[in-house]
């Protein structure tokens, strides 16, 4: 498979604008290993296979456990999630998954992740949903391979 362009090629002011989001997302107060586990949680919905060999890779690299990696796709079921990863998880499927809810992005799903997350932690996980959708839609398009090796 080859990628049919080179986005940071060909639009880089656009890849800056992105790179930018995601230094405001890094810094947000959000744990990372959160934010790596939303990122992975949204491309597997996603079916982005480059960003979730990436994000797997690097919350691998930050300390992640492969039983943790494994069982994101089936977080509601396992008992290795803490309350507040479960609340960003959820937050994240719901802003993912947002058609599939007439109401959008369930009262009840905000309601529980501000709970956990103060206005400016959850503004950060509002702003890497949108990321990882934005940088999946990216990825899928161009067909961008995720790296081998």
């Amino acid at each position: 498979m080859q990628a049919r362009m080179n986005v940071p090629k060909a639009a880089p002011a656009g890849f800056k604008a992105m790179l930018d989001v995601e230094a405001y997302v890094n810094g947000s107060g959000v744990p990372h290993s959160t934010l790596e586990l939303v990122r992975l949680r949204v491309s597997q919905i996603n079916g982005c296979a480059y960003c979730v060999n990436m994000h797997a890779g690097d919350a691998k690299k930050a300390g992640e456990t492969d039983q943790r990696l494994w069982g994101v796709a089936a977080w509601r079921e396992s008992p290795l999630f803490t309350d507040e990863e479960r609340a960003a998880l959820a937050l994240a499927e719901a802003a993912t998954r947002i058609a599939d809810n007439p109401d959008g992005v369930p009262d009840e799903t905000w309601d529980e992740a501000a709970d956990y997350y103060d206005e400016d932690s959850l503004a950060g996980l509002v702003m890497v949903i949108a990321a990882i959708n934005a940088w999946n839609r990216i990825n899928v398009t161009v067909r961008n391979p995720a790296a081998t090796g």
